[in-house]
């Protein structure tokens, strides 16, 4: 039997305090209700509490078993611990007072001993999540499948090489994909955790790259069957579990969407601990995915640069999180996507407190760094040097050679004939850092 009472039932609803405030549960810079270029916060950062890391990590890691007992971990019936594990989500919700939350299948329902009892398994959580939901401000940001942790996914899912794992990872993203329209979700999300390869001693490349490509299709083709009008969001990641995977990072998964036709109705969800991963900083991919048309939504979280693996922990870095806010405000905000929070505490910090904490602070950070980034673009000053350092490209003559109405042996013979000499510029680096860091 499970108790009635949860990890959270005890804990005070967070409220905002100010900066000055001494109290360690409480908002310092994320006043939900400030209204900041016409929106108030929350509509700006749209936070989301994930599931998985909240309520079903317990602290293991790969040298050590686990270190957080939650009260569903303790076994019995699995679809009791499911339900008293979503009375403690909604719980965790209320507390932090953020307006969204996002769940694996897995994460909410126990396997099956068949896919039909899986699947019915997920269903009935899914009514009892929509009955929670009726007495909660919480509102689904988006759901996705978990097509990595069962042995049948050890091979991929989309990309394994029996077709039996493909139909039954298709249907899994279908009937997820039903859950989260029925629930209202603004998005549906599909993390490829295992679709690459270990070895390309056993693997034919361009077999599993169409498999992902009609899996994706198929997926998009649903979406408009069902009349679905969320965001269908791709995570990119480069590696861990695999040594390579196929949606490795932003500008690769542009290339693979382009590749099936797929550029206009897929976006990219982008994790900071991915990007890390991938050789890159959090802020590189949101503005490569700005520049291309497709930056949809962001899991919040940092990696380890000494460590090679997804660490996923809460984010402290205010440079980083200000100019990766900086570019989502420069590429009108995230629309239907959000700001969510994949990451977990640390294996020795096992109370429920530690898991509110953790979210305050970075709640905080995500705040504090999108009212930095809009002072900065305000102040127009970081703007204007940018622009001051490309306005050789406004004149008539360089928008020539940018649009195609000048050939290349017309540029030549316009550089010859007025013998040309162009000097080195500074590119005002060191000034530019010291015009960021006084903004912070």
């Amino acid at each position: 039997m499970f108790v009635t009472k949860t990890i959270f039932e005890d804990l005070p609803t967070v409220r905002f305090e100010g900066e000055a405030s001494e109290n360690e549960l409480a908002y310092r810079w994320y006043d939900a209700d400030r209204v900041v270029s016409g929106k108030p916060l929350s509509e700006h950062l749209r936070f989301a509490v994930a599931y998985w890391h909240s309520l079903a990590m317990n602290g293991s890691d790969p040298f050590g078993a686990a270190t957080i007992h939650r009260p569903w971990m303790a076994g019995g019936d699995p679809m009791a611990a499911a339900k008293a594990k979503a009375d403690a989500a909604f719980d965790l919700f209320r507390v932090l007072d953020l307006p969204f939350y996002t769940f694996h299948d897995r994460d909410i329902a126990p396997e099956g001993d068949s896919l039909k009892e899986s699947l019915a398994n997920f269903h009935e959580m899914a009514e009892y999540l929509g009955r929670k939901m009726e007495g909660s401000k919480a509102k689904l940001l988006w759901c996705t499948a978990n097509l990595f942790s069962h042995p049948r996914f050890m091979a991929g899912a989309a990309t394994n090489p029996d077709p039996e794992i493909f139909a039954y990872s298709a249907t899994t993203v279908k009937h997820c994909m039903d859950v989260t329209k029925a629930l209202g979700g603004a998005n549906y999300v599909l993390w490829g955790g295992r679709e690459g390869y270990e070895t390309l001693l056993n693997t034919d490349l361009k077999q599993e790259i169409q498999q992902l490509g009609r899996f994706l299709t198929l997926v998009v083709e649903y979406k408009h069957k069902i009349g679905f009008e969320g965001q269908i969001l791709v995570e990119p990641k480069p590696k861990e579990p695999t040594a390579h995977q196929y949606d490795f990072d932003t500008a690769t998964v542009y290339g693979f969407l382009k590749q099936f036709g797929l550029e206009n109705e897929v976006r990219v969800n982008l994790e900071a601990n991915h990007a890390l991963l991938a050789g890159h900083t959090f802020e590189h991919e949101i503005a490569t995915a700005a520049s291309l048309g497709i930056l949809g939504s962001l899991d919040i979280n940092r990696g380890d640069p000494l460590l090679g693996w997804d660490t996923d922990q809460f984010p402290n870095d205010l440079q980083s999180m200000t100019m990766s806010m900086y570019h989502v405000i420069k590429a009108g905000g995230l629309g239907k996507g959000g700001c969510n929070f994949d990451a977990k505490v640390r294996r020795q910090s096992f109370e429920g407190e530690d898991v509110v904490a953790a979210h305050v602070g970075g709640v905080d950070l995500c705040a504090r760094g999108f009212l930095l980034a809009a002072g900065l673009i305000e102040a127009g000053k970081y703007d204007q040097v940018v622009a001051k350092r490309y306005a050789g490209w406004q004149t008539p003559e360089a928008q020539a050679m940018l649009n195609g109405s000048m050939p290349l042996e017309a540029i030549a013979a316009k550089a010859e004939a007025e013998g040309i000499d162009p000097k080195p510029r500074s590119g005002r680096q060191e000034q530019i850092e010291n015009l960021l860091m006084r903004s912070l």
